[in-house]
């Protein structure tokens, strides 16, 4: 097939991808196509239907974004904390802490939040609503 075709049909490909129903299963295809562009654009569009509880596919997608794309990975990073700290999952307290750890390191590469919240605002939120998950903040402020 002429580079062009080729060219045309992997666009067509991404864009079916990135308009898939299920957002974690088109966010799995284009981080490891990969396309980290389409990912974060997937992510920023389709934020409130990502689910935290996929760790499977955000923890290694946020990997595959943060240093391209650190906005979406920290979005995708806040997500997997949010599900750990709303469902009380003691279990995946200290995967949460790693996670809030690499929020804090990707805030400084991020200019533009497009709307979501500076980290230490995210921070402060958390603080507010999940105060009281001693297992999580002593993990956090000792870390």
């Amino acid at each position: 097939m002429p580079d062009f075709e080729d060219a045309e049909r992997e666009e067509q490909a991404l864009k079916f991808a990135a308009s898939f129903r299920d957002p974690h299963r088109a966010l799995e295809f284009l981080t490891a196509w990969p396309d980290p562009r389409g990912a974060a654009a997937l992510v920023r569009r389709r934020f409130d239907a990502i689910d935290g509880n996929c760790y499977w596919v955000l923890g290694p997608a946020a990997e595959r974004l943060e240093s391209t794309e650190p906005l979406a990975a920290t979005l995708l990073y806040r997500r997997m904390i949010a599900f750990t700290l709303d469902r009380a999952r003691s279990s995946r307290y200290g995967h949460a802490v790693r996670h809030l750890a690499s929020c804090a390191w990707l805030a400084r590469a991020i200019a533009d939040w497009h709307g979501h919240v500076v980290h230490a605002e995210y921070v402060a939120g958390l603080r507010q609503r999940h105060g009281r998950k001693s297992g999580f903040w002593s993990r956090v402020d000792t870390g």
